[in-house]
């Protein structure tokens, strides 16, 4: 009989306090190869701290929490965070690099290229084909001040990659970005989970329209707890999102794609605003005229 694969993530009964204000409240999450999370929830909400978690960033201050099968806290924690990939799209890049040269830096987890380490051309090339995959084959060589916001966010995902990770965190990826630049990144991303099936990811938005139609389970975290988690399907509804955000919004799911409306009272027309003023005028002057 074959042993049950060992979870990419698994977080059991997790605490976070910091300077006494509780972050996370016994949170627990498993992810397992090939499944696609999302972590939604308002500002303050704890989805930060999660994916720190998860990045092998920070340490719970209750519970567990095991990275590809390692336990925070008996663990190399800079050789953990080697084998995550992770997106921030506020990466810190200053000088004019070749997107060619920005992927290649994640085989160092470093901003800059480091001196004497030079890529093999095995890496040079699957630095080149998860740029084609992700739509930038055609910008190998243009520079990183000349790209969009869209642009950069892509470089970025297809560098998380490059030391072929079993997980990637993206936070917020979507950011800043316009409807085209966001649905070209989206786009990418289904293409890139189909290309690599065991790859699995936990992206964090406030978004519902932030996220790709390849996801398949999500968490809703509020003020640090979890409201609901399991399958994308059954954990965002109409009635768990309202409560998740605290605000009456109506869900709705076309060609695998997410949309939030928020739900307001039934509209009345003009023609029934005129009869209810009528209403109100005659209801006044029988009034008066007792």
């Amino acid at each position: 009989m074959t042993a049950p694969a060992v979870p990419v993530l698994r977080l059991c009964d997790v605490d976070v306090v910091r300077d006494g204000t509780p972050l996370l409240r016994s949170v627990s999450l498993t992810v397992h190869q090939g499944e696609h999370w999302a972590l939604l929830g308002s500002n303050g909400a704890g989805k930060s701290t999660l994916l720190s978690l998860a990045g092998a960033l920070v340490h719970p201050t209750h519970g567990t929490v095991e990275v590809l099968g390692r336990a925070l806290g008996r663990v190399d924690l800079r050789e953990l965070r080697s084998l995550v990939g992770h997106v921030d799209p506020r990466h810190p890049l200053r000088s004019p690099l070749r997107v060619r040269d920005v992927v290649l830096t994640g085989l160092t987890n470093t901003i800059e290229p480091v001196p004497r380490r030079h890529p093999t051309p095995d890496q040079r090339d699957r630095a080149d084909r998860l740029l084609t995959t992700l739509g930038m084959g055609g910008k190998l060589e243009a520079r990183w001040p000349t790209l969009s916001q869209g642009q950069r966010g892509r470089v970025l995902i297809a560098r998380a990659l490059m030391p072929l990770p079993r997980l990637l965190l993206l936070d917020e990826p979507a950011t800043g970005l316009d409807l085209a630049a966001r649905e070209q990144l989206l786009e990418s991303l289904d293409t890139l989970r189909r290309e690599h099936p065991a790859l699995a990811t936990v992206l964090v938005t406030h978004h519902l329209e932030e996220l790709p139609a390849s996801t398949t389970h999500a968490m809703l975290l509020r003020e640090g707890e979890c409201l609901s988690a399991g399958e994308v399907g059954q954990v965002l509804t109409t009635d768990a999102v309202s409560k998740c955000f605290d605000h009456p919004v109506h869900i709705s799911r076309t060609d695998g794609r997410w949309a939030a409306r928020a739900l307001r009272p039934p509209y009345r027309g003009a023609g029934q605003a005129v009869q209810d003023t009528g209403r109100e005028s005659a209801q006044t002057l029988s009034n008066s005229s007792r």
